[in-house]
C-alpha cells in the first residue's frame, strides 16, 4: 500500500506500510521535528534515553520478538549512571525489530 500521512497539531507525520491491515510504522523523525526541526535526532535520542521508554520497548520486543536479547537489555538497564540510547544502539544491542531506521543521504 502507498505511504500515507496524518496531521497532528499541524505537523504532517508519515506512515509507512499497510495502514489498513494495521501493519504500518509511524515516523518518529516527523514527530520529533515538532520539537526540533533542525535536528530531530536529538529529540529521538533523548526519548530513547528514558528508562520508561526502553522498558516499554523491551516489553513489546519480549512479546513479539523471539530473538530479543534480554540479557543485553538487563545489562544496559542495570548499568549505573545516565542512560544513553539511540535507535541504532537499540537495534544492534538488543536485536530489536520494533524500531527501525532509514539512512538518509545528504548531498
Amino acid at each position: 500500500m502507498k505511504n500515507s500521512t496524518i496531521s497532528a497539531n499541524g505537523v504532517e507525520i508519515r506512515l509507512y506500510g499497510d495502514v489498513m491491515n494495521e501493519e504500518a510504522y509511524i515516523s518518529l523523525t516527523d514527530i520529533a521535528k515538532y520539537k526540533n526541526s533542525d535536528d530531530p535526532r536529538v529529540v529521538i535520542s533523548n526519548w530513547m534515553s528514558s528508562y520508561s521508554t526502553i522498558d516499554y520497548l523491551a516489553m513489546w520486543e519480549g512479546l513479539y520478538n523471539p530473538d530479543f536479547n534480554r540479557m543485553e537489555f538487563q545489562t544496559v538497564r542495570s548499568e549505573p549512571g545516565r542512560l544513553v540510547m539511540t535507535p541504532t544502539q537499540w537495534i544492534e544491542k538488543m536485536n530489536a525489530m520494533q524500531v527501525f531506521y532509514k539512512k538518509r543521504r545528504f548531498l
